[in-house]
């Protein structure tokens, strides 16, 4: 994993986390590799990996069972809520970014409509 020296880096596993599970890399009820391993694997500190996932944990979206490990919730509302929320934060992200080019919601949605068509015909080709 790359990272932005700009962010903290436990945000950026958060992140990661949060991307893995709504692309079905980690599903709900699934157990998470242990935190050294995935310090190896991210080449991270043990403590920052401890941080994101303590973090992960205080949304329910990580379970951590006692002498077992640490799992992905098996809530799957909760897992849909956290799908829609990360959805949400980018399109506003977008937007922000849109409107300061003084472009309007209804310029938007044509730009967005158009960028689709033109990714489904690359995809195609």
């Amino acid at each position: 994993m790359k990272f932005n020296d700009k962010v903290p880096i436990y945000y950026q596993i958060k992140q990661y986390v949060y991307q893995e599970i709504i692309l079905g890399h980690l599903k709900a009820g699934q157990k998470l590799p242990a935190i050294r391993q995935l310090a190896v694997t991210l080449t991270v500190n043990v403590n920052t990996i401890q941080r994101a996932l303590s973090e992960l944990t205080t949304e329910g979206i990580i379970i951590t069972q006692r002498g077992k490990g640490n799992f992905v919730t098996s809530d799957t509302q909760l897992l849909q809520a956290l799908k829609k929320r990360i959805v949400t934060e980018q399109f506003s992200e977008l937007y922000d970014k849109m409107l300061a080019l003084k472009i309007t919601p209804a310029e938007m949605v044509q730009y967005l409509k158009n960028y689709i068509d033109q990714r489904k015909e690359v995809q195609h080709d």
